[in-house]
């Protein structure tokens, strides 16, 4: 199978699992439920996400200064702070760290 092949088939099962959705009735997704189950999944795959992204090196759990960086960002958001300075402290935090050497 080439790359290609896969990325067709890849294609293709997204297209269908898409299409399949439309099929499910309204009254399904409304009940309470799966929509209590959406709004649950939606914030566990994000923190997932940051967590990999933030300790992810490969298949090893890497503390670097990502780590510093995102309790920065949490602790600005906490407080309200507009996402642009959130960002911007972040990303001051991290370098600040690599430049000093603390975090690599």
């Amino acid at each position: 199978m080439t790359m290609w092949t896969a990325l067709l088939v890849a294609a293709i099962v997204c297209v269908a699992l898409k299409t399949t959705g439309y099929l499910v009735p309204p009254a399904w997704l409304e009940a309470p439920r799966p929509m209590r189950i959406a709004d649950l999944l939606t914030v566990a795959l994000l923190s997932a996400l940051v967590a990999v992204q933030t300790l992810g090196a490969g298949q090893a759990i890497q503390v670097d200064a990502r780590v510093p960086a995102v309790l920065v960002a949490a602790g600005l958001l906490l407080v309200r702070a507009p996402f642009l300075v959130v960002v911007a402290a972040a990303a001051v935090t991290a370098a600040l760290l690599r430049l000093w050497g603390w975090a690599a």
